[in-house]
C-alpha cells in the first residue's frame, strides 16, 4: 500500500514586504463544531475541559494555544488540540481542508482593506475579533490575533489564489508608501 505523506498547501511560504508579513501558518488540527438543536449545554460542558466555551458571535477565544472561533450561528472551530467528548454537536475534521496565512506588519490592516469589505481599524476590529468574509472573491475566516496581526483561513482550494491577492496587494501598498523593495 503506498505511504501518503501531508504536505502543506504552500510549503511554509513566507514573504516580506516593506513593514508587511505574510506567511503560511500551521495552526494545528482544526474541527468544526456544530451545535444540535438543545446541544448547548453538553458542548460546553466538553469545552470546559479545555477551558474554553462556544464564542460569542464574531469572536474567538484562546487558551494556552487552542483557540475556538466563531464561524456562524451555532458554529464554532476548535483549532490546535484534538477535540474533546462532544454530545450534542456534529464535530467534524476540517485540518485538511483549510490554510491559514499569518498577515502582519504596520500596514498588515492596509493591505487586507483592500481585498475584504470589513472595518478593520483596530477600535471596530479589536484583538479577539472573528469574521466571516469575502477576501476579494473567496470565502475566509479572519481573525485580529494582534495589533498589527491576522490570520486569514480560507479553502485549501483557495490557498495559491488567495496568497497571490494577498502578495500582490502588499507590492500596492509597499508601492504607495513610497517603499523600494
Amino acid at each position: 500500500m503506498p505511504e501518503l505523506i501531508a504536505k502543506s498547501a504552500l510549503e511554509g511560504r513566507r514573504v516580506v514586504l516593506a513593514t508587511v508579513t505574510l506567511a503560511e501558518a500551521d495552526p494545528g488540527p482544526i474541527t468544526s463544531i456544530a451545535l444540535y438543536p438543545g446541544g448547548a449545554k453538553a458542548v460546553a460542558k466538553g469545552l470546559k475541559t479545555l477551558g474554553l466555551a462556544m464564542p460569542s458571535p464574531n469572536s474567538f477565544a484562546e487558551k494556552k494555544g487552542v483557540r475556538i472561533v466563531w464561524t456562524g450561528r451555532d458554529q464554532a472551530f476548535l483549532i490546535g488540540a484534538a477535540p474533546p467528548e462532544l454530545e450534542g454537536a456534529a464535530v467534524t475534521d476540517q485540518t485538511d481542508g483549510w490554510t491559514t496565512l499569518a498577515l502582519s506588519g504596520l500596514a498588515a490592516a492596509d493591505v487586507l482593506a483592500r481585498l475584504v469589505p470589513l472595518d478593520l481599524r483596530l477600535a471596530a476590529f479589536p484583538v479577539g475579533a472573528a469574521m466571516r468574509s469575502g477576501l476579494n472573491h473567496m470565502n475566509a475566516v479572519i481573525l485580529r490575533t494582534g495589533d498589527y496581526a491576522f490570520e486569514v483561513m480560507v479553502f485549501r482550494s483557495m490557498a495559491r489564489t488567495a496568497w497571490h491577492e494577498l502578495e500582490t496587494t502588499m507590492h500596492m501598498v509597499s508601492a504607495r508608501m513610497g517603499v523600494k523593495i
